[in-house]
């Protein structure tokens, strides 16, 4: 990280950096959000909504260890424990192309948690048992995460793509 967002003496992170970070995280769980929904509609076509969407989230909360603020959303994802816990370990097989995005997402919120005084580590650790984290990857620097997050929120169609300016069609400053 350059020393304008991580201080050499204590380590910490640039504050104004959190929230930007943890915004990219949260795309990268609408992300996989929209890809499972997708794929439980067909696995489980017999399900009415929301239980596609229910599930879904209940999985996505548990990998990155967030609790829902809907008590609906919690009641399903304790009702249904053993099915969460098994698309858990399904979700590198479904979703693996998401692997590298996923696994930058949880090291982020893993940084950002650390930042803040939030014990965050058993998220990696699982991610990790469930062959989802990418140990060999290296970890981006932020700037570079949150172009990757925009890259695939766009391909995903939750947002536009940014235009590409060539050099010389950019103002002179």
């Amino acid at each position: 990280m350059s020393d304008a967002r991580m201080s050499r003496d204590t380590g910490r992170v640039d504050r104004k950096l959190i929230p930007v970070m943890r915004e990219a995280v949260v795309t990268v769980q609408m992300v996989l959000f929209k890809v499972l929904r997708e794929d439980m509609r067909k696995r489980y076509v017999d399900r009415a909504e929301p239980y596609h969407t229910h599930l879904a989230g209940a999985v996505i909360n548990n990998l990155f260890g967030t609790q829902p603020l809907d008590h609906t959303v919690r009641s399903f994802a304790a009702e249904n424990r053993e099915l969460v816990e098994r698309e858990l370990r399904e979700l590198a097989l479904r979703v693996g192309d998401l692997g590298p995005m996923l696994t930058d997402a949880l090291r982020m919120k893993t940084i950002c948690d650390n930042q803040e005084g939030i014990h965050s580590i058993p998220s990696l650790l699982m991610a990790r048992a469930l062959g989802i984290l990418q140990e060999d990857r290296p970890l981006p620097l932020p700037s570079t995460f949150m172009l990757q997050v925009r890259k695939l929120a766009a391909a995903h169609g939750l947002i536009e793509s940014m235009p590409v300016v060539s050099p010389d069609a950019r103002s002179p400053e």
